[in-house]
């Protein structure tokens, strides 16, 4: 199966997105009060993801824009935010118990989230 975007029911009566392959969420979203909004937040990480910068929070980076943020956890593992130019958090990851899963999570949605489908669960 390939990568795809998943609009779903939230409680409620709100609705979230993640990207996905097969059965393995690798991003998701918080809740939105409107299902166009998730369907907004898909379109603007599909635009905004390919070209947005990499920021290592763990190793002091910051950056601004569209960006990931690999992030270190209180128990040395890491997971990775995608952060709009406003600074809000768009989606968030599992957390990893090496960066270099947290890189792939990166690198998947940079590569194959641009053409992925929206399924529409909601």
């Amino acid at each position: 199966m390939a990568h795809k975007f998943n609009i779903t029911p939230a409680a409620n009566d709100q609705f979230k997105f993640d990207f996905s392959y097969n059965a393995e969420k690798i991003f998701w979203s918080e809740n939105y009060k409107q299902k166009a909004s998730a369907q907004n937040g898909i379109d603007s990480l599909k635009k905004n993801a390919p070209d947005a910068t990499t920021v290592d929070l763990s190793k002091g980076e910051d950056g601004s824009g569209y960006r990931f943020e690999i992030v270190e956890s209180k128990d040395g593992q890491h997971f990775v935010r995608f952060v709009a130019s406003n600074g809000e958090t768009m989606a968030r990851t599992e957390t990893y118990t090496s960066k270099a899963s947290a890189k792939n999570a990166i690198e998947s949605l940079k590569t194959r989230g641009p053409d992925a489908e929206v399924n529409d669960q909601a």
